[in-house]
This record gives structure tokens, C-alpha cells and sequence, in this order.
């Protein structure tokens, strides 16, 4: 009589997670979505929740520029630099037909396209150095709060001071010398525009891997993953590569949504004014918030200003990805050094993200992926102020690669 045996189930693996973080910041999202599409408009709260995308997928992929540059100067390694460039090139390919179309299921569209001058020249710099002592750059910041990182809540509140302030000084800076906004798309057509783009793209990827493989002898090679399928995917780690796929993706649905591409730091300068004038400052009588688009949304509602809700969105997302992953951990010790480069860094970061018209999201990223001339300055000024940064920031205590 033979016997049958079954063979032995491989067991699930074990999900830890912040069970009231996961709660909290999932009821958030949902309340936080049928408010938004009550009070505004059911397409605000798609973008609310678009927004809860980016936070998941920036804080799983550990996505930022601050520490990809670092590494790239400090290391030699080049792979962060290399997940950015392919980001932008994705969006990209979708962002000049679109924006060359006009239009999108009725929807106007509009690229993200600035003056280019001294006041992108100064304030991308400012930004690149700041956001070395700051320890994130404007997306980077949103999603380590999301994650509980108190220090970074330090800098946050320093980067929203910072905006407000450059907004009570760009009428200045706009009257120093500076070219009108140039769009590659606009200038050779939307095909040699974004051919243009790619091979500059290219270019800045092919000397990451020059300069690593000159040090290192070959290209540095992701690490196995030490959880698969769904654990991988609830708790991440996510790849470079992915998340700068998943966040170009993220970005033309911003821009066929909202008419315009992903952008962060307006945000933080309206938040300002809003409490600023809670507290009695005149800003209404600013000469930034008396041009019309600004009057009107300082007048307005914050839930109606997309940036924000996008941006509180980024907050809860990345606090879901947090908590789902068992990892959201709020550190109260901060050291007086640190404490101070955060709030320089979030000072700096601020102020020269509204000089530069955007962040290394509204500015580097969806304006090179625009076709925007400034785009490609802002890049190149910030990573000069980013290279200055790393090395001032043991004058404030912190590890030169190690992001605090």
C-alpha cells in the first residue's frame, strides 16, 4: 500500500509593520481625498493621491538627489546620478509631444518654463549647497519627514521660511540681467528638442560611468535584495532604477492632470505667506503676492493650490511606506551642529528655490524634461553649490557622506 506525502508549504513571509502609522496615514489619505474632491475638485484629489505615489515610491526607492551627488563626488559612483538622468529622459519622451500638442482630453497643458539668468544662476547654487547641510533636497525633504525624521522637520520649517522670504525679494532679482524662458521643444520643434535633450542626458551618464569606472575599475553593482515578492514590495527596498521609472510615470499623469508637470517649493513660500499673515505680517502687500496668480492663491483656500496637496500627499505616502515597511522611527537627539546646517540648509534651499523658479523636481526635473533652457542651467549651478556643500559640511559635525 504506497503512501502519498504533500509537500511542505513554504511559508508567507513575516510582514512587520507600524500597524497605528499604517492606520493613521491610510484614513488620512482617504479623508484627506474626499475632502479634497468635496471642497475643490475630484481631479485635486486624484492629485492628492498621485502625490501619496511619489511619497511611497521616493521613500521605498531611498530616491534623492542629495545623497546621489554626494556619492558621485565624494565615491565616484554614479549610479544615483545615472536612475536621475533616465527619470528625466522618460518623462521626457511623453512631455515634449504633449506639451507641443497643447492640450490632453481638453486639458490645457503647460511645460515648466522659466527665465534664464543671474537669479536661477545664484539661487540654484544656494539651493545645491543648502541642500548638503539640510540633508535633502525639496522632494527628499518631504519624504524623510513623511518617514519620521525629525531633524529633517528642522529643515523643513527653515525651507518654508526661506521661500516666503525669497518671495518678498524676487521683484529684485527678476530686474538683474536674464534671458526669457527658451524652450528646446519651442525653438528646433518638439523632435529635435527632445533629441537635444536625450543626447545631453546621455552625456551627463556617460560621465558618471567614465569617472566610475576610471576609479573603480567598473560600474558599482546593485545588492541582491534581502526580501522578494510581496514583502520586496511592501517593504522595500525598491531599485534606483524602478523608482525613477515609477516617478517619470508619476509625473506625466501630474501633467495631463494638472496641466503642468510636478513641481514642490511653491508650496512651501504660500504656506509661509498663509502664516505669516495669520500672524499679522502684511505680505498680501508684497509686490510677489499682489501679481494675480499669487493674489488669488493666497486668498484661496491651501487645499486648492495643487503643489500643496501634492506635497501633503508625498508626506502621508511616504509615512504609509514607513509604517508598512516597520520602519518609521521619529529621532528626537539633534545635535547643535546639525540642528544649525539643517536650518541654514533649509534657509538656503528656500530662498533659492523661488530665485530659481523650482527645486531639483520643479526646476532640474520637469524643466530639462520640458525642453526648458533653464532647466539645464539650474542643474549646473546646483551641482556646483551641491560640490561646495559636501565639503562644508564637517564645520557643522556631520559625515561627508552620511546623510543625517
Amino acid at each position: 500500500m504506497s503512501q502519498t506525502y504533500a509537500a511542505p508549504l513554504t511559508p508567507l513571509p513575516s510582514i512587520k509593520v507600524d500597524r497605528a502609522v499604517v492606520a493613521v496615514t491610510l484614513l488620512a489619505l482617504v479623508l484627506g481625498a474626499l475632502v479634497i474632491g468635496q471642497q475643490i475638485h475630484v481631479r485635486q484629489a486624484v492629485l492628492f493621491l498621485i502625490g501619496g505615489l511619489l511619497g511611497a515610491t521616493l521613500y521605498h526607492a531611498s530616491f534623492g538627489f542629495t545623497g546621489g551627488w554626494r556619492r558621485m563626488v565624494v565615491e565616484g559612483r554614479g549610479a544615483g546620478m545615472r536612475a536621475q538622468v533616465l527619470m528625466v529622459g522618460i518623462a521626457a519622451l511623453a512631455f515634449f509631444p504633449l506639451i507641443a500638442a497643447g492640450s490632453f482630453a481638453g486639458q490645457p497643458l503647460v511645460g515648466a518654463l522659466a527665465p534664464v539668468g543671474v537669479s536661477v544662476l545664484v539661487g540654484a547654487a544656494m539651493f545645491g549647497f543648502g541642500m548638503q547641510l539640510g540633508g535633502g533636497c525639496g522632494s527628499g525633504t518631504l519624504f524623510t519627514v513623511g518617514g519620521g525624521n525629525a531633524r529633517m522637520l528642522v529643515t523643513l520649517a527653515f525651507f518654508i521660511f526661506g521661500a516666503l522670504l525669497g518671495t518678498a525679494h524676487l521683484p529684485w532679482w527678476l530686474g538683474l540681467p536674464a534671458w526669457e524662458a527658451t524652450s528646446l521643444g519651442s525653438v528646433f520643434g518638439w523632435p529635435a528638442g527632445l533629441a537635444i535633450t536625450l543626447a545631453g542626458l546621455v552625456a551627463v551618464a556617460a560621465v558618471t560611468a567614465v569617472i566610475e569606472r576610471r576609479k573603480h575599475g567598473s560600474l558599482e553593482k546593485p545588492k541582491a535584495p534581502a526580501n522578494r515578492g510581496l514583502s520586496r514590495f511592501i517593504q522595500g527596498p525598491w531599485s534606483l532604477i524602478w523608482g525613477g521609472v515609477l516617478l517619470a510615470v508619476l509625473n506625466v499623469a501630474t501633467l495631463v492632470i494638472a496641466g503642468h508637470p510636478w513641481s514642490i517649493t511653491y508650496g512651501f513660500g504660500l504656506w509661509g505667506a498663509k502664516i505669516a499673515s495669520a500672524l499679522g505680517v502684511p505680505v498680501a502687500e508684497w509686490e510677489f503676492w499682489t501679481w494675480p496668480g499669487q493674489g488669488e492663491a493666497l486668498r484661496g483656500s491651501v487645499l486648492a493650490d495643487v503643489t500643496s496637496v501634492m506635497d501633503f500627499g508625498i508626506i502621508l505616502g511616504a509615512a504609509l511606506a514607513a509604517g508598512l515597511a516597520g520602519k518609521f522611527a521619529p529621532k528626537a537627539a539633534l545635535p547643535i551642529g546639525s540642528a544649525l546646517a539643517a536650518a541654514l540648509g533649509g534657509v538656503l534651499m528656500g530662498y533659492g528655490a523661488r530665485l530659481s523658479f523650482g527645486c531639483n523636481i520643479g526646476a532640474l526635473f520637469s524643466g530639462i524634461a520640458s525642453g526648458s533652457l533653464h532647466g539645464w542651467l539650474w542643474f549646473g549651478a546646483a551641482f556646483v553649490g551641491s560640490y561646495v556643500g559636501i565639503y562644508a559640511r564637517p564645520f557643522f559635525g556631520l559625515d561627508g557622506l552620511k546623510r543625517s
